[in-house]
Formats: structure tokens, sequence, C-alpha cells
């Protein structure tokens, strides 16, 4: 298992000041989701304490960060991994109770910020989760209040695009995230089969994942013979029985693999018996937008123009996409576009916009990771494939090639 050492530590710090000092900002006050957010988590503060997520983060230009935490339990745990040898990146006098404004306010104003210019990651959109940040209004509001002659910038997206291309330990780290999704989709890919009830495959691939040293995220799930959604399976917040696979089912699903706070995506296509015509052709459409991504992923160009490559062989193919076919992960702030599209029975829900890529402008660099996940219809038959590729010095690294394909159980 890769550790990130106290030198990957330096190398963030050391980041997070030169970028303050180039954006003329003398702190930094850092937002961060709940640690059971699930995929695609705000959780920017991890990336400075290498520790539990769910804290707020003020980092002044001069001197240490300091870690405001939800409740004592952080501190207990904390403690006990101090006891145990652990390498921690926070010291206990650079931890505080709690993460409200009063505390918030009186951590600014002993670290003489009253009158400072601070960039805050939070208050800009997060997509899908947060299209307008997470900050809580009554909490800004008492903040705004405290200091008035302060200046509060938002640097979320900035912050985003520096952090993206990760450190030789980081790597490692995603390579090893993406080794325990593999597992994750073999254990699901030997269990599937006729009469088995779709609850032991989900629990066959969470389970590889806990066993190898992982809390994966809740993965999206379904199955049945041309299931067209994404999302937890219906059994998880609904009172029925899962379903019992039958011969002729596919199982659709993402997979979200995370070690040590670094995410590897893996797309699931599993068929039991024999597949569909339509989902054949479907998956060699997705397979060609796949080796398209492979080829587009390179440094120096842009996202966008990626997304274009990627997006070319679905063009003239006849069907329609389904969602998005490349998204950034570590963090998930950008998307590739897709059109809107009108599903047969759809008529009465609200009517789908077609989807622009996000961030078409931001140049790709080594060590950008990225969910390479093209999919395609034919009629009601979807093919999703694909895994998580980085960005290399000379072309992308493919880390999942198992999940590029249509898999048989």
């Amino acid at each position: 298992m890769p550790t990130f050492s106290v030198a990957e530590r330096d190398r963030r710090w050391d980041l997070a000041r030169e970028f303050m000092s180039r954006e003329g900002l003398d702190a930094l006050l850092v937002f961060g989701e709940h640690e059971d957010a699930g995929p695609a988590p705000f959780n920017y503060d991890t990336w400075f304490t290498n520790g539990r997520a769910g804290t707020t983060v003020i980092f002044p230009r001069k001197g240490e960060p300091v870690s405001l935490l939800p409740m004592e339990m952080f501190t207990k745990d904390h403690l006990e991994s101090a006891r145990r040898g652990d390498t921690l990146w926070m010291a206990p006098e650079n931890l505080r109770m709690f993460r409200d404004s009063r505390v918030v306010t009186a951590t600014l104003n002993e670290l003489g910020l009253a009158k400072a210019a601070v960039g805050v990651v939070g208050l800009e959109g997060f997509p899908p989760w947060h299209p307008e940040g997470i900050v809580p209004y009554r909490f800004w509001t008492n903040v705004l209040a405290a200091f008035p002659a302060a200046t509060f910038t938002p640097v979320g997206t900035a912050l985003s695009r520096l952090i993206m291309p990760l450190g030789p330990e980081e790597i490692a780290v995603v390579r090893h995230s993406a080794r325990i999704g593999d597992a994750m989709v073999r254990a699901m890919a030997e269990t599937a089969a006729a009469g088995v009830p779709e609850s032991e495959v989900y629990a066959a691939g969470m389970a590889a994942g806990y066993a190898r040293g992982t809390t994966p995220a809740a993965m999206h799930f379904w199955t049945g013979p041309d299931p067209l959604a994404r999302g937890l399976p219906p059994w998880s917040h609904r009172p029925q029985a899962p379903r019992v696979l039958q011969d002729g089912d596919i199982v659709s699903a993402e997979v979200f693999s995370n070690a040590a706070g670094r995410h590897t995506q893996h797309q699931v296509t599993i068929t039991i018996g024999e597949p569909h015509e339509d989902l054949l052709r479907a998956a060699d459409v997705a397979r060609a937008a796949y080796d398209a991504g492979l080829s587009a992923l390179r440094s120096g160009r842009t996202f966008g123009d990626a997304v274009a490559d990627i997006r070319k062989p679905c063009a003239a193919a006849g069907g329609w996409e389904f969602g998005p076919a490349v998204h950034t992960l570590n963090p998930t702030i950008a998307a590739s576009g897709f059109p809107g599209h009108d599903m047969a029975g759809a008529d009465a829900y609200p009517a789908e916009d077609d989807h622009p890529t996000m961030a078409a402008d931001m140049e790709l660099e080594p060590g950008m990771t990225f969910a390479l996940e093209p999919n395609y219809v034919y009629g009601r038959h979807l093919a999703y494939l694909g895994g998580t590729v980085i960005v290399g010095d000379d072309g992308a690294i493919e880390l999942n090639p198992y999940t590029a394909q249509l898999l048989r159980a």
C-alpha cells in the first residue's frame, strides 16, 4: 500500500503558498464536505490535511494551516493514530473545535487576518451535487458581518486546476486504487449468473473493495434486459426486494474505488447469457470512442479538443449518447458535453437540454486523472464501458483495460 510522506505534504503546502502569493492572497479558507458524501466528494480539505474529510481549513500564507473539526471524535482519532506511529500532517496545536462561524471568526482574528485578502474554496458551484457552492447561508452571513474590512474571493476553480496534476506519490496511490477497482469488478462478474439476486453481485463487488483496505463509495447499479438508469439500486432507498438475475440480463454499474482519498472510476457492463445484437453494436461505438480518448488525452491539448475527438465516433452512428463520455477525477470539476435526448416513455418528465462541456479551456498536463467512460445506446440497449486514465508525458496511461469492454458473467 503506497502512502503519503511529509515530503508530499510539503510539496502541496508549497504549491498553496505559491498560489496565494501569485493571487495576492493572505490566506485560504477551505470548506470540506462530510466524509460520507459518496462519489465526487467536495474534499479539498483533505488535500491539505491528509486526514478525515469534513473539516474546514484556514491556511495563512505565512505559517501552517489550521484545521477546524466538526466533532471531538476527530481529535480522538488523531491521538490514536499518533500513538500507532502513523505519519500525520497536522500537529495537535493546529486543530480546533468546532467549525462553526464563531470558531472561524476567532481563528481568523487569532491569525491576524481581520483585514486580509482571503481566498475561499466552497463558494463556487461544484456540479452536479453543489451547483451553487457548499457554504451555508447563515454561516457565511455571520463571517462577512464579522470582517467588514476583509476581502473574500472565490478561488475554488483556480485551486482545482492547480492540484489536478498529481505528484508521483499520488499517482502511485491512484494506480493502487485502480487495481482495487478491477478486483471489485472481477468479483461482480464471477458472481453474476441467472438465478442470483442482484444484491449478491453488488455485495461481492463492495466486499472486494473493503477486503483490500478501502471504503469505496456506494456504486451506481442497475440490472435487467435493457436498463437505462444510473444511480444507487432502488432497494437502497425504497422497501423492495432486489431483482433476481435472468438469462439475457445485463449488470450496468459505475464502480468507485477510493484509496487514501484518491479516486478511480470503473464503468461496468456485464452480460448474462448471449447479449442482444444492439448491445454489441453500441459497445463497438463506445469502444471506438474509448480508443479515440486514449489518443486524445495528451499533454498540451485542451479538454474541449479532447472531448471533440472522443465524441466523433458517436456523431454519425445512428444511436444516442446516454451521458458524459469523460470527466475529471481528483477532483471532479469538468465533464464532456452530450446532447439532450427524449427516451421512449419520458414525455411526462422535464425536457432534457443539451449539456455543454465544462472547463473546455482547461489545458491538459501530465498527472491529471480522468474517468474515460464512453457510452452509447441503440434503442434501449446501453453499453457503458471504460476506466481511469492518467495524462502522461508521452500520451495517455490506461489503468483499466479490463473494463473497457463488455464483460461476460
